[in-house]
């Protein structure tokens, strides 16, 4: 298993169960913070697999939810943070830019019939919301591409 830190010898592999049903399975640092690439489950079934750095999900990373929603992209300090794509349970999804954990910046909606709604929904949005149209290409190429990234890393391990 690859650590974050190329070469790094003082990586630890194991796993620990948490007081509140959260179990962590992968690299530590010396320092016994989850560092590296690992798979964290919480209690209500949520799945984060990933990279982690200093204990929080960092990098890389899919995370699929209890109700079956899923984001795969990148992660930065625990929250979902520069390309990526969040598909809802309902199959609804968004392909782009994510900030603090909210969908913010370019990016494009495309609704569980395929369609991206009329007008179409590709531009920016802030907070979740949709703000204003706008071709968005190369970051919805982005997403997708970062996406793919991080399920490839996931599948690895």
């Amino acid at each position: 298993m690859a650590s974050m830190d190329e070469g790094n010898k003082d990586a630890i592999y194991g796993s620990f169960k948490y007081s509140d049903g959260s179990e962590y399975i992968g690299e530590w640092d010396s320092n016994g913070q989850r560092h590296g690439v690992g798979q964290l489950t919480t209690p209500d079934g949520s799945v984060y697999s990933g990279q982690f750095k200093l204990g929080l999900c960092s990098g890389l990373g899919v995370l699929v939810f209890s109700d079956g929603a899923r984001y795969e992209g990148t992660f930065s300090e625990g929250w979902f943070h520069g390309p990526g794509a969040f598909w809802r349970s309902d199959g609804m999804r968004y392909e782009g830019e994510f900030r603090g954990g909210r969908i913010w910046g370019q990016g494009l909606v495309t609704f569980s019939d395929e369609s991206n709604g009329f007008p179409r929904h590709e531009g920016y949005f802030q907070d979740c919301r949709f703000m204003r149209r706008a071709k968005s290409g190369d970051a919805i190429q982005r997403a997708q591409k970062v996406a793919l990234m991080a399920r490839a890393l996931c599948d690895q391990h």
